[in-house]
């Protein structure tokens, strides 16, 4: 018989609006236990299922969270959630009273809302297990009072239900929803070489290491081994050392820069992101031959709030993106109030340089396929536009926020773009996704900062959500190849953010990312954070760690992504 783990189902109590806000803690979070009385957190103590908002007639959103979800095990398979629905910090719902929210999921990752049901609404075996909880006067329901005394909870868990589930089940959650690290790492015995062989720094060099994860996976990284004390033209043995390589990069990598984004053109490296030292006047762009070198990189300035009278303050989050083998920077700006920041678009002449400002074109506004104006300007703005190419065709992806006659928050948009005119949409806009999760509306109901990563037969749009403070976090959609991505229903919108103050140590606020993939296929995550509750918005470079289910995880730092004690490998040449 399969062997068993003991799930617990919390919420947290909140901490304050800087740390952890009622939003964030008025969700499901998941522990873990061998024996059912310590417990280990999940997802950094984090919660992994949230109730969606209520909207309005005019489409807005009424924020919503959970109090006491309940986990069960349905006959058939899978599992079930049970929660009171409240409102957003914690009060009382009228429209939820007497009524319970139901989750259906086959592994406590992913999660189908099923609607607000009243007790004698509820599925046979949901409505049978809601009583059975209900009727425990145990604090913690899930084993009968007395039965056991749990020891250890995770920090400011308040406990609500705990389940058996088989090893599986739980070896899958401590993959997914812990941050990987290294384990061990892998080089070849021996290599053997002919003597006097020209080609032998080739097959040496090509004696890569595979690094091993503690959730299964592995990557290969490239070795730099030292020969030096090798005569390639005497046969013998020769012990080799080697280090494996790792690009190293401190957090900051950019002081108050935001909105991070790295770009490959020609050879070299592009660093370009808002600038929050001078108030978002200016935009500027760093070059390197290498993706470390931008670090220490020089600045040079390529737009300004001076240069053109219909560009004003407020340059925001510039992206390059290579259409057709043009490369264009799309950013925002405005003619001067915030009210009017709206999406831009600017290329590179034929044979220009991207670090050179007379070479960029004036800034032109994104209009839609008839040439009108993407939204109203001084009622609506748009920003943070991205641009992807996915089975044969170009999208548009943005952020846009009505502020008249009513604020109803920012929203994700989608359309096609034409990659011969990337300014002008090739559809009509269509909302994507609205910030209907308490990660997605803490403090603010916003989305933005969307970003394309195509992986294997899937597509990833990460955006970031709620304030650009301590709140600020990334989560994504995923969409299938044949997808209509159009349709928002063909997207697979994540539960929970896969990026948080809580991810990386004294780092806040992560948020706004991009990606980029380097000459050894290793993909970046380029992303903005504070140092600190109080610190200035700064950019930061991690590599992007893909899981036992190719996903984004985001949070593998460097300490954990090449183990110290790793780093150092040995090899036996043999020149025969």
């Amino acid at each position: 018989m399969e062997s068993m783990k003991y799930l617990l189902s919390y919420t947290r109590t909140p901490i304050d609006n800087i740390i952890y806000d009622p939003r964030l803690a008025y969700s499901m979070h998941l522990a873990l236990s061998d024996d059912g009385q310590s417990f280990s957190d999940l997802n950094h103590n984090s919660g992994v299922l949230f109730a969606l908002a209520t909207e309005n007639e005019d489409g807005s959103l009424n924020a919503m969270s959970l109090f006491n979800p309940f986990i069960f095990k349905y006959e058939k398979g899978g599992f079930g959630v049970i929660a009171q629905r409240v409102l957003a910090d914690g009060e009382e719902d009228p429209a939820s009273k007497g009524k319970y929210l139901l989750w259906d999921t086959s592994d406590f990752l992913r999660y189908k809302e099923l609607g607000l049901f009243a007790d004698t609404e509820l599925p046979p075996e949901a409505k049978t297990a809601l009583e059975e909880w209900t009727d425990r006067p145990a604090a913690v329901r899930g084993f009968d009072e007395g039965e056991k005394e749990i020891t250890e909870l995770p920090e400011g868990a308040v406990p609500c239900s705990i389940l058996e589930i088989e090893d599986a089940v739980a070896d899958r959650l401590i993959k997914k929803l812990t941050t990987p690290y290294n384990v061990s790492v892998e080089v070849p015995d021996s290599l053997e070489l002919a003597a006097g062989d020209e080609t032998f720094s080739e097959k040496i060099n090509a004696c890569s290491a595979i690094c091993n994860y503690s959730d299964g996976t592995s990557i290969r990284r490239s070795v730099s081994w030292d020969t030096s004390k090798v005569d390639f033209n005497k046969p013998g043995e020769y012990e080799i050392s080697g280090t494996v390589n790792q690009k190293h990069f401190d957090f900051t990598v950019a002081e108050w820069r935001a909105d991070p984004d790295v770009f490959i053109w020609e050879g070299k490296y592009y660093f370009i992101s808002t600038n929050d030292k001078d108030g978002n006047k200016t935009i500027f762009v760093r070059q390197s031959d290498t993706i470390e070198g931008l670090s220490n990189a020089r600045d040079h300035l390529i737009l300004d709030t001076t240069m053109y009278p219909e560009i004003g303050g407020l340059l925001w989050a510039p992206e390059f993106h290579e259409i057709n083998g043009n490369l264009y920077i799309f950013h925002a700006a405005t003619t001067g109030e915030f009210f009017w920041e709206e999406s831009n678009i600017m290329i590179l002449k034929k044979g220009g340089s991207p670090i050179n400002k007379e070479d960029w074109s004036r800034p032109r506004r994104i209009v839609k396929a008839d040439g009108s104006d993407l939204c109203e300007a001084g009622k609506e703005i748009t920003l943070d536009m991205t641009v992807w190419q996915w089975d044969g065709t170009w999208y548009a992806c943005w952020s846009q926020r009505q502020f008249l006659p009513k604020d109803l928050g920012a929203w994700l948009y989608i359309a096609k773009i034409n990659p011969d005119e990337p300014w002008r949409l090739a559809s009509e806009p269509v909302v994507l996704s609205k910030p209907d999760y308490g990660w997605g509306n803490n403090h603010t109901f916003v989305e933005e900062g969307p970003f394309a990563l195509p992986v294997n037969d899937r597509l990833y749009l990460t955006f970031s959500a709620a304030a650009v403070d301590t709140s600020y976090v990334v989560s994504y959609l995923a969409a299938e190849h044949g997808a209509d991505l159009l349709n928002p229903k063909a997207w697979r919108k994540n539960n929970y953010p896969i990026l948080t103050s809580r991810s990386s140590n004294g780092e806040y606020g992560t948020g706004h990312n991009a990606y980029v993939v380097d000459e050894d296929g290793f993909i970046w995550n380029t992303y903005h954070a504070r140092p600190g509750t109080e610190g200035n918005r700064s950019a930061g470079i991690r590599r992007v760690h893909l899981d036992i289910d190719g996903e984004p995880m985001l949070d593998v730092t460097e300490e954990k992504d090449l183990n110290s004690a790793c780093k150092s490998v040995r090899m036996v040449l043999k020149i025969k």
